[in-house]
């Protein structure tokens, strides 16, 4: 199963803003952008996203920046993906040209199954538990520096 860029780009913000938590840091859409190789404008549409869900706080202004709540460090990784997805199926049958083996086909069912198993073994971790990687902030550092005119 492929994640959509959007939800890569989501999952990629919470880690940074975890890890800039542990070490202090103040994140911005403009330092996700740059660690992640994405426009701000795509940030920007993936963290409103968070903030929706109550994942995220964003404060405007000088002091601005981007917070986890509560909530975003303790949701499973496996939530966040079913919400920034959306619960689609791994393939669409129909479509243009309506496959001739729909009503007796098996193969739906399994993937449907797999998709199942691919979001239970998310659910065991959160974005905290992904953050906790002691190389993150030094990646986290590395981005600021980038960042900086």
């Amino acid at each position: 199963m492929q994640l959509t860029r959007f939800t890569d780009l989501g999952l990629r913000a919470m880690m940074l803003m975890a890890a800039g938590e542990s070490e202090g840091h103040r994140i911005t859409t403009r330092t996700i952008a740059t660690g992640a190789g994405a426009s701000e404008h795509h940030i920007a549409k993936a963290v409103s996203r968070l903030v929706e869900l109550g994942m995220v706080n964003a404060r405007r202004g000088r002091v601005g920046g981007l917070e986890l709540t509560a909530a975003g460090r303790t949701a499973s990784v496996g939530w966040l993906v079913r919400q920034l997805e959306g619960d689609r199926d791994v393939v669409t049958c129909g479509g243009e040209s309506p496959c001739p083996l729909i009503a007796a086909c098996r193969l739906r069912r399994a993937l449907a199954e797999a998709k199942e198993a691919f979001y239970r073994e998310l659910d065991r971790h959160t974005i905290t538990d992904l953050a906790g990687s002691q190389s993150l902030p030094v990646v986290l550092r590395l981005t600021e520096k980038r960042a900086t005119p």
